[in-house]
């Protein structure tokens, strides 16, 4: 009988970048423009002027998604580089000290005292500041931040998140464009928590719950608000 061959484990977090933004993108872009255009046809507009609405939102999102996301993944990036500047100081500066504390670490995650000296001397001899980096800062280059992914990821998302509702206010006639609306973008969070789940590796009931009800409610309060202002105006 053959031994199987064991297979690498594929882990997950490395898509932890992309699949923040993508998913946060696209579930801004179904439920804002999904609550924006059933705000404005419960305050009795024409169905040009919700089109219209709909598109600035989802133009207007995509560009704040964008400018949003890369504003924050820069802050953390530069608090990223401005880390690694300060252990780079360290190091030219007290190269044993240095050693002793990552060797310090090792011991801390269960390594002999010995073995964790040549291990911290192996690996600092590979690459003193990116050994540091990895084990002391946490900061796996896999995992650094990287605000142009981050603002594209976000703007495409969550455009094509936007166009669930926009477009099925666009093609339904005006006595079933509100229903039609809330069953697209219901079906469209469903599918989205699914994916953001099966994606990230959790299990999708809870994420699909999760999504639905938030969905659910901020569609509610803004048509609640759009006939109340209509009533008024």
């Amino acid at each position: 009988m053959r031994a199987s061959r064991s297979r690498p484990e594929v882990h997950l977090s490395h898509r932890s970048n992309w699949l923040r933004a993508g998913v946060l993108g696209a579930n801004d872009g179904i439920v804002s423009t999904a609550s924006l255009v059933l705000g404005v046809a419960a305050s009795g507009a024409s169905g040009g002027a919700i089109i219209v609405a709909g598109i600035a939102g989802l133009v207007a999102g995509a560009l704040s998604m964008a400018a949003g996301e890369y504003v924050s993944v820069s802050s953390q990036r530069d608090a990223e580089r401005a880390d690694v500047r300060m252990e780079a100081r360290e190091l030219r500066r007290d190269p044993p000290g240095e050693l002793r504390e990552l060797a310090g670490i090792y011991e801390q995650r269960g390594l002999p005292p010995l073995l964790a000296q040549q291990v911290a001397t192996a690996l600092s001899r590979g690459g003193a500041l990116r050994a540091h980096a990895r084990d002391e800062l946490g900061l796996d280059e896999a995992r650094r931040a990287r605000p142009f992914q981050a603002a594209w990821t976000s703007a495409l998302s969550f455009s094509a998140g936007a166009a669930l509702p926009l477009l099925a206010v666009a093609v339904t006639p005006a006595s079933a464009r509100v229903g039609a609306t809330v069953v697209v973008t219901l079906l469209g969070l469903g599918a989205l928590g699914e994916v953001g789940a099966r994606l990230g590796g959790a299990p999708p009931g809870r994420a699909i719950v999760r999504v639905l009800a938030w969905g659910a409610a901020a569609m509610a309060v803004t048509a609640g608000i759009g006939a109340l202002v209509g009533t008024v105006t």
